[in-house]
């Protein structure tokens, strides 16, 4: 959310209310797929990841493909969607982690997000988020790690 000088506020970015819309779209997407099977659902959701992830800008496109194989590889108890216009990964239903594009919101490095559902507690205080600016072998390494921890 925006603000002014003043603390006063001026609504949503035009990014912000852009994810909102891709939001509800994704629901009535996911309403209509109510009739499929498990097998069929997962698999379309699948696809709109995948499509997602191909629309990306080269540097964001080639490091969510990279998070896409890592997560699918050490936690396939995931099951892939669409999170706000972002690649996500859920565990009956909740996300666990997101990949968040730099070009989404004009942001300078993209990010590897997790929610409350992912099990990475550690004392009072730990990290929820990960900046990301490449997907190098140890990179990888510690997103796989990860993301085995968050699914417990």
């Amino acid at each position: 959310m925006t603000g002014t000088e003043n603390g006063t506020y001026e609504g949503f970015t035009p990014e912000e209310r852009a994810a909102m819309k891709e939001h509800a779209q994704e629901q009535k997407k996911a309403a209509r797929r109510r009739g499929a099977s498990a097998a069929e659902k997962a698999a379309e959701a699948e696809r709109d990841v995948l499509a997602k992830i191909a629309e990306m800008p080269d540097s964001d496109r080639i490091m969510a493909e990279r998070v896409h194989a890592v997560v699918k590889a050490n936690a396939p108890v995931l099951a892939p969607k669409l999170w706000y216009g972002m690649p996500a990964y859920a565990l009956d239903g909740k996300v666990v982690c997101f990949f968040q594009s730099a070009a989404k919101f004009k942001a300078r490095y993209a990010t590897l997000g997790f929610n409350d559902a992912a099990k990475l507690d550690d004392g009072a205080m730990w990290p929820t988020a990960f900046a990301l600016t490449e997907v190098t072998a140890d990179v990888e390494a510690r997103i796989a790690a990860l993301v085995k921890q968050a699914v417990g």
